[in-house]
């Protein structure tokens, strides 16, 4: 897995965590529902990554 994509994936997941706390700050459905979402993309993204990885070696 490249650092490029690691930091992107890492990225996409804190970007989620803070869209979330905003929407529970502010009580914000759709906006907890798209941190929530960011999240799992950049949760998703990693695995996917560290699969690869694990078939590389």
């Amino acid at each position: 897995m490249g650092t490029d994509d690691k930091i992107d994936n890492k990225t996409d997941e804190l970007k989620g965590k803070v869209k979330q706390g905003v929407g529970d700050a502010t009580d914000d459905h759709d906006l907890q529902a798209e941190g929530q979402a960011d999240q799992t993309k950049g949760n998703l993204k990693q695995a996917g990554e560290k699969i690869k990885d694990a078939f590389k070696n």
